[in-house]
C-alpha cells in the first residue's frame, strides 16, 4: 500500500484556523494573478488623455513638416 499524501479528518478541515488560511491563500492568489495580468498589459499614461496648456501648437523640429 502506497501513501500518496496526508489525509486529514473532516473535523480538522472545518476548524477556524484552516478557514482563515484558505481565505488568505485565495486572496493572495487573486492578488498575484492581478499583478501578473497588469504586468502583461501595456502601460497607460494619464498625460496622453489629459491635454494641458504646456503643449506647443507649432512644431519646433528641424523638420518643419513633422506632425505636431
Amino acid at each position: 500500500m502506497h501513501v500518496w499524501g496526508i489525509l486529514l479528518p473532516e473535523s480538522t478541515l472545518r476548524e477556524e484556523f484552516i478557514a482563515v488560511l484558505a481565505a488568505f491563500v485565495a486572496i493572495n492568489t487573486i492578488l498575484y494573478v492581478t499583478l501578473a495580468v497588469a504586468k502583461v498589459l501595456p502601460k497607460l499614461y494619464v498625460r496622453d488623455w489629459v491635454h494641458t496648456r504646456n503643449r506647443r501648437s507649432e512644431t519646433r523640429s528641424i523638420h518643419p513638416d513633422a506632425p505636431v
